[in-house]
């Protein structure tokens, strides 16, 4: 082995670059959180070809004294720590004083700063090849300006390892979105071989926060997004989430900033997950953009050079604080927040539902002289004195209905067309707004699938079964909740070989396991016996199930493993137990499933994540049939 010595000053650079500059992006990120530190109001990002010839950062913070310009590209040199209680709490987005000295050492890099104190700015020059810091003075505002030269120019094998232009070009522009997601309060500009791909002007007002999210995540996100702010024991946590509608193929339109800084944390994605379990089909991905602000002290966030990762002083408190927010926002959705828009949309437009003279088209139902019965709601829905037509069909309808569905499996006597009162056939919708459900009134049944309603909003389509599915699933879910979980003995105890770790913390989490419907007892050092499972879990593979509550609690601190099997029973029971498809429905009993989807939480998604309706506005059909052209 040769002697020890000291790596050069160079050399040392270079490996901590190895960490910090992987690729254009990452010297974008770097540069501009020292803009942001700064205390800058304004960012100008420039890159040619992609970041490798040129990354231009011009900020208009508080700069940097002639003094300290080769100081601040000297490694481990920084001006937002000095202790160690400093780290402790640190509040800005860089602390590690590498990220310059590290890039100057794989490029050729031009610092120029001005202060408010100093008459003219100074201009600092360094060459990866040999580090000599030379200065000179310059013109400039205040602020600092960053220019990065020919990336890698002097390692050419980390150089072979960058992508096409247009490639490291999108991963640069990646940055630039979440820094600008991160601080609404900075302008931002982005220009790449002098073309502007993004001009963001600093956000204020809530109406500018949004367009700044439309603008970097897509008017539709914004369109189907529901908005978040709670706070709960020092932990606040605010932004938008995406109904379940809206979910993505791919985990490509998630951000989540802790105290402004972006981070991927499999905590945070376990709780998001978790909260969106049962309303995304199949292996769709939620879409966020959510802020979460704690104390500084009570995370940790020099666990990565690149400052991605975080470790939270009580995760398992932080856990359950976004779980429940988000559990509790996604569930209090309505059909109503869905419809808001598109029916403030249609109240200002000429209705659909015209008179016989004012008629454009030449179809005509039996019995009428237009294409609309002109029988008015109260007629076809008759009440009783003082009782809205709603609260008629959830006393007495609605009653029938389930109990039929409950005792005969469905509803026992399909209902012939010729049977249906002439009344119930089709109905106008109300012309008072106040007295109109969200999901209006049912008109007809389609192929024995699908219930259409009509609402001043336009067409809304439902999938009877789905619907009546997430309600049969979320009334067994409260029940359970109310009778709290059974458990049943084995009669033969289940004896698992596990490690010496498992097997102390099922020791350890024994009343834990216990509210689980879990008794598990320690019978050896790597021995556990299994003396008693929940009693709807009697047909599940008991093994397996232990084995992944074990794994939660290695890695969260927690397991939802029971309550996630209990409820995937439950929604096999609800699909079997919902009505069928060709069940021919009346028309009071269609209104009383549409008046329990407005009233059942998740409403909008079946158990297994597919949506239960949908809405075809007025303006669409208009389009769909050329009115008005």
């Amino acid at each position: 082995m040769p002697h020890i010595q000291l790596l050069s000053p160079r050399l040392a650079n270079q490996i901590a670059a190895g960490e910090v500059v992987e690729r254009p992006a990452s010297v974008v990120k770097e540069l501009v959180e020292n803009a942001l530190d700064a205390g800058a109001s304004r960012v100008d990002v420039e890159i040619e070809q992609g970041g490798a010839k040129l990354i231009r950062v011009r900020d208009d913070g508080s700069g940097i004294e002639e003094a300290d310009l080769p100081l601040a590209l000297s490694r481990h040199a920084t001006s937002k720590i000095l202790t160690l209680d400093d780290l402790e709490a640190v509040a800005s987005l860089g602390f590690r004083g590498e990220a310059l000295a590290s890039i100057s050492s794989v490029s050729r890099l031009t610092l120029t700063s001005r202060t408010e104190l100093q008459e003219a700015a100074a201009r600092v020059e360094v060459e990866g090849r040999d580090m000599d810091a030379r200065i000179s003075p310059a013109a400039h505002p205040v602020g600092t300006t960053v220019e990065v030269r020919d990336l890698f120019f002097n390692t050419p094998a980390r150089r072979k390892f960058l992508r096409t232009e247009k490639t490291e070009f999108n991963h640069v522009e990646e940055c630039v979105r979440r820094q600008a997601l991160g601080r609404f309060d900075t302008g931002f500009t982005l220009r790449h071989n002098q073309r502007v791909v993004q001009s963001l002007r600093p956000a204020e007002t809530d109406l500018d926060k949004e367009r700044r999210i439309g603008s970097l995540c897509g008017q539709q996100f914004i369109d189907n997004a529901v908005v978040i702010d709670a706070e709960a024991t020092g932990l606040r946590l605010w932004g938008w989430v995406a109904l379940p509608t809206f979910s993505r193929s791919q985990a490509d339109l998630q951000y989540f900033f802790v105290n402004g800084r972006v981070i991927r944390d499999k905590l945070v994605a376990h709780a998001v997950r978790q909260a969106y379990r049962d309303v995304l089909y199949n292996n769709r991905h939620p879409a966020f953009v959510l802020y979460l602000e704690v104390d500084p002290a009570t995370v940790d966030v020099n666990v990565h050079p690149t400052k991605h990762e975080v470790r939270f002083r009580d995760g398992r408190l932080v856990h359950d604080f976004i779980f429940r927010t988000l559990h509790r926002a996604l569930a209090d959705v309505r059909p109503d927040d869905h419809l808001r828009g598109a029916a403030a949309q249609s109240f200002g437009r000429e209705s659909a539902v015209v008179e016989p003279e004012h008629s454009a088209g030449g179809f005509s139902a039996p019995g009428t002289s237009g294409p609309w019965p002109t029988q008015s709601r109260t007629e076809a829905y008759p009440s009783s004195p003082g009782q809205s037509p709603q609260q008629e069909w959830r006393a007495s309808d609605q009653m029938a209905f389930y109990q039929s569905l409950n005792e005969g499996g469905g509803v026992s006597t399909p209902v012939a067309r010729a049977e249906m009162p002439a009344a119930s056939a089709s109905v106008t919708p109300p012309r008072d707004d106040a007295e109109e459900p969200p999901l209006g009134y049912a008109i007809a049944q389609l192929h024995g699938i699908y219930i259409l309603a009509q609402s001043r909003a336009g067409l809304i389509v439902v999938d009877m079964h789905a619907a009546h599915e997430r309600i049969t699933y979320e009334r067994m879910k409260r029940a359970l909740v109310e009778q709290d979980l059974k458990s049943q003995p084995l009669l033969v105890p289940l004896s698992l070989a596990v490690s010496q770790k498992e097997a102390a913390l099922a020791e350890s989490h024994g009343e834990e396991l216990q509210q689980l419907g879990l008794q598990i007892e320690r019978i050896g050092p790597e021995t556990l016996a299994v003396r008693q499972i929940p009693a709807l879990l009697r047909g599940a593979d008991t093994e397996q199930l232990v084995r992944d509550v074990l794994a939660d609690l290695i890695e969260h601190g927690q397991s939802d493993r029971v309550e996630a099997v209990t409820h995937e029973l439950l929604g096999t029971m609800a699909c079997h137990g919902s009505v069928r498809a060709n069940r021919q429905l009346t028309i009071p009993e269609m209104n009383s499933l549409l008046r329990d989807m407005e009233a059942t939480e998740r409403s909008g998604q079946c158990n297994h994540g597919r949506p239960t309706w949908t809405l075809v506005t007025l303006s669409e059909l208009d389009k769909l049939f050329l009115r008005g052209r």
